[in-house]
């Protein structure tokens, strides 16, 4: 599952490098709507994200890249909350769901204040998938399993988005718990960039999420440069 910032560096270039993604062997994308203030995510995706707002992104704009490669594979939104709650949670989901988004991720939404949102996707068929953490207590980790929609986003580490040069030696322990939590399937994010590191992942998990490389890819070479890469970690698995 490739992470793409839409509008990055500017939005036809996305869906281009979105297109490459799935021919490269993605099996969904993860669409990112660039926001000012994006806590959860490293200098790299940051970097996109704010270039993609100078270049002129717009929600609008960022629904028609998700119109356009929801017609080949499934794609989730990462969105940060104040783009969902500016106009309504209802008329958010309702705009995403006619652009085929098939679910949303909202790294900044606490569960236990996501009840609305959660309603929301529902009426509108799409997973509002949540995220897990290394430290996520037990009990708290039951009442976001028993609520997850489509998979449970389990974070690898503590901290932000961003390469880095190995995983984390808990990790394996960290999706066991999830799993053993979960009726869905379980997804790793954050920190996974080469081949043997997607490859480890997917020695565990149901899903592997790369972000940080593959817009890192975007910006140095294009759509070209992506290719190479998601086919690189779409082999390993």
């Amino acid at each position: 599952m490739p992470y793409l910032m839409a509008g990055f560096p500017d939005l036809e270039t996305s869906r281009a490098v979105g297109e490459a993604c799935i021919d490269a062997g993605a099996n969904l994308l993860e669409l990112g709507v660039p926001f000012s203030d994006p806590l959860a995510d490293g200098p790299v995706i940051h970097a996109a994200a704010t270039e993609a707002l100078r270049a002129g992104s717009t929600l609008h704009g960022v629904l028609r890249v998700c119109e356009s490669l929801a017609e080949q594979v499934p794609v989730v939104l990462m969105v940060y909350a104040n783009v969902v709650l500016a106009g309504g949670d209802g008329a958010f989901a309702e705009r995403a769901a006619a652009a085929g988004a098939a679910g949303l991720i909202v790294p900044d939404l606490p569960h236990d204040e996501a009840a609305g949102i959660r309603e929301s996707c529902d009426a509108n068929g799409l997973a509002l998938v949540p995220l897990a953490a290394p430290n996520t207590p037990p009990e708290r980790l039951r009442a976001i399993a028993a609520d997850a929609r489509g998979f449970v986003y389990t974070v690898s580490v503590a901290g932000t988005t961003g390469e880095r040069r190995e995983l984390p030696p808990e990790l394996r322990d960290t999706v066991e718990r999830v799993r053993g939590a979960a009726d869905v399937p379980v997804a790793v994010g954050f920190g996974i960039s080469t081949a043997d590191q997607a490859r480890q992942v997917g020695e565990i998990a149901d899903g592997v999420i790369v972000g940080s490389r593959v817009v890192r890819a975007a910006g140095e070479g294009g759509p070209d440069a992506v290719a190479e890469v998601v086919a690189e970690l779409a082999s390993a698995l």
